[in-house]
């Protein structure tokens, strides 16, 4: 692979990390184990074809994977819009019980 397109995709490997941590700020409850299976998901879909040599194929993956980028980007803005930006709505919860 061409210094340029290793670079590239380590940037986009990079990105993907990012943006599925993003999952966490919103809802814990729902949202820990998403963010755990993309992270997970991202790393095993890396690992699995770091070994690639041919360039189409290659743009063929980095092409899927911005696509899931933009996927996971549009999700977690629309989590933001929709004002679930409570990272631990729990804790409310707990301490409305303990006081009951």
């Amino acid at each position: 692979m061409a210094a340029s397109s290793r670079a590239q995709v380590l940037r986009l490997y990079r990105a993907l990390l990012r943006e599925s941590q993003r999952f966490s700020g919103y809802n814990y409850r729902c949202c820990s184990s998403r963010r755990t299976y993309a992270i997970r998901r991202i790393r095993d879909a890396f690992r699995e074809n770091k070994s690639i040599k041919d360039s189409e194929k290659i743009e063929e993956l980095v092409n899927k994977a911005k696509e899931n980028l933009e996927i996971i980007h549009r999700q977690s803005a629309v989590k933001l819009r929709e004002g679930d930006s409570d990272p631990l709505p729990h804790k409310k919860e707990e301490t409305r019980t303990e006081k009951g």
